[in-house]
């Protein structure tokens, strides 16, 4: 790939998170694209301001601090495009996870086709789905005129039948959207997103076209069996922009910074995760993880072919309860290292839910978020490995080989401890096979993402410069053993001709220290039939392995990882696990 540098311009990302707004400045240095400097201040999006600006003022005066370089002054505001004496900036985009989800009904022929595609649709940005029409729902035409009418959605997205196939089922259904559009205010009209048959589409204009929002993006399903979400993801990602300027105070000075360069968070998350993937082993794939305060976010993509799942209500700070909704108090209780007392725990979630912004003061504290975090992204990959696998496997509600997962968020990237940030990131994800766990130590993912658009020459210059911090590579063989039987020989040969064996036990976790950025080839003989990734049961085989800054982690505690029914067994092998990892930090 050429990565020479044409018309270098500088750049500086927004992102608008629910609790933080940070930002980032990139720029040329000795001809190549680099991350340069970050920023952030609180976000200033609710109560009292409710203005987007404040925060995204102090934020960047903030970077100037940093860089000693003027981007904006109290005259002009900001300075777009840059001087010639070095001052402002040429390019800003923004992205933004702040706010309510966004209020959808899906629409669709059957539950368990076209329905599913467009809650999957809804899933890819910060949306909640707060009512669903069906030919199977059996309401009448004035029972879903009333249930529109009283939801009164932001979006109705409506999906259903295969391109050239049968119709006319959906047009009593189209009829009550545009009689419930009809009978509501104009500024109280929901947005609509049709992406079903394409025969349709002429029917939807002619009904719905001068009495609501509509908006037409090509059938998520014009075959049975292919899905095609993508077009119709870039045209909800226009209704959550539109959404967000109507509901949000300080938008449109934002676009108007950034001309329209404005995406969700997931959505810029899910593209440059989908750049990646054409860059990293096409076959194995990789998975982007962002632990938010309100929501949890999931972006996968091999070759190209994206997921992308969004999980609002599910963090670690504005969305703690959703967690505890979600789960039970022991599902969350169980992945501490010492007993803290359940109304502690409940107090600790309903505290942090008020007041996303506070920071954990003690060591309970900390574990409580810890095992938030770990909680949350356990129930966001449960949900969304269905979709992960794309050939059958006798494994398939575990997660799929995938090289390498990239965490981000505030609980990782200012956990006290790197050891503490792998461990969210392993007991949540629970990966197989021989993978990498990385840190966007800098937040930056979101940025790059949106940038792509508009220079992807700067997207590949930052990632090429090794961005991302590489936490271990780790390896998970998957079977069935008692706990202390031996399942896995290794030898480790290091680039000075130096070698070392070890036999790993089932049931443990094993640190090899190689240090990080130590380059080693790894030959794996698995026992008892487990499958480390080498070509199925029991095959061996060798892999070249990278040290992370805690060595090369060797996980056989199980998959998924078992719990005992004693809490206290629990707790003591949670902290018998976070000080292995903590002997290498």
């Amino acid at each position: 790939m050429d990565t020479t540098t044409v018309s270098a311009k500088s750049l500086i990302t927004l992102d608008i998170g629910n609790t933080i707004t940070r930002a980032l400045f990139f720029d040329v240095v000795s001809g190549r694209y680099r991350f340069l400097a970050s920023a952030s201040a609180p976000t200033t999006a609710a109560a009292p301001l409710f203005d987007v600006t404040e925060g995204a003022w102090r934020a960047i005066e903030e970077l100037q601090n940093i860089t000693s370089r003027t981007f904006f002054s109290e005259k002009e505001g900001m300075i777009i495009p840059s001087t010639q004496d070095n001052q402002g900036v040429d390019v800003m985009v923004a992205t933004m996870s702040a706010g309510n989800p966004i209020s959808v009904v899906t629409v669709g022929l059957l539950d368990n086709v076209s329905l599913l595609n467009a809650r999957h649709l809804a899933q890819t940005t910060y949306a909640d789905v707060i009512a669903k029409i069906s030919l199977n729902d059996q309401l009448t035409s004035t029972e879903r005129i009333n249930l529109l009418t009283e939801k009164r959605p932001d979006l109705i997205i409506i999906a259903g039948g295969t391109d050239k196939g049968a119709s006319k089922a959906l047009l009593s259904i189209i009829e009550s959207i545009g009689l419930s559009s009809f009978l509501l205010d104009d500024g109280l009209r929901p947005h609509i997103l049709y992406t079903g048959n394409e025969e349709l589409q002429e029917e939807m204009k002619k009904g719905l076209a001068k009495i609501s929002k509509l908006h037409i993006a090509p059938n998520i399903l014009p075959v049975l069996g292919k899905e095609n979400i993508y077009p119709a993801q870039n045209e909800l990602n226009e209704i959550y922009k539109d959404v967000r300027k109507r509901q949000t105070g300080g938008i449109r000075e934002v676009l108007s910074w950034t001309e329209g360069n404005f995406t969700s968070t997931a959505s810029a998350l899910g593209r440059v995760i989908r750049f990646l993937s054409e860059k990293y082993e096409p076959e194995k794939g990789v998975m982007g993880v962002d632990i938010g305060s309100y929501a949890t976010v999931l972006a996968a993509a091999s070759s190209g072919e994206e997921t992308l799942r969004v999980f609002p209500n599910l963090g670690v700070g504005a969305g703690s309860t959703g967690v505890l909704e979600n789960s039970s108090l022991e599902e969350i209780t169980r992945w501490l290292p010492f007993h803290i007392p359940e109304q502690d725990v409940r107090d600790y979630i309903n505290n942090k839910s008020a007041y996303p912004s506070s920071l954990p003061t003690e060591s309970d504290q900390l574990e409580i978020e810890i095992a938030l975090a770990k909680q949350a992204l356990r129930i966001a990959v449960e949900k969304t490995i269905p979709s992960l696998h794309k050939r059958p496997s006798a494994f398939r509600s575990l997660m799929p080989p995938i090289e390498p997962f990239i965490g981000s968020g505030r609980i990782l990237t200012n956990a006290p401890t790197r050891a503490q940030s792998l461990s969210i990131l392993l007991d949540g994800l629970q990966p197989t096979g021989v993978t990498t766990l990385a840190l966007d130590q800098n937040g930056i993912l979101p940025g790059l993402g949106a940038a792509s658009e508009i220079n992807p020459l700067l997207t590949v210059q930052v990632i090429e410069s090794n961005t991302f911090l590489n936490l271990g590579t780790i390896i998970a063989p998957i079977g069935y053993a008692r706990p202390g039987t031996p399942i896995l020989r290794i030898r480790v040969n290091r680039e000075d001709g130096r070698t070392f064996t070890r036999e790993i036990k089932s049931g443990s976790l094993t640190i090899l220290p190689i240090e990080l950025g130590e380059k080693v080839s790894l030959h794996l003989r698995p026992l008892h039939r487990f499958d480390v990734g080498m070509g199925g049961p029991g095959k061996s085989g060798k892999v070249n392995a990278v040290g992370g800054s805690l060595g090369i982690i060797i996980d056989t505690r199980g998959r998924p990882l078992p719990f005992s029914l004693d809490p206290e067994k629990n707790w003591k092998r949670n902290d018998t696990w976070i000080k292995t990892l903590l002997k290498y930090e």
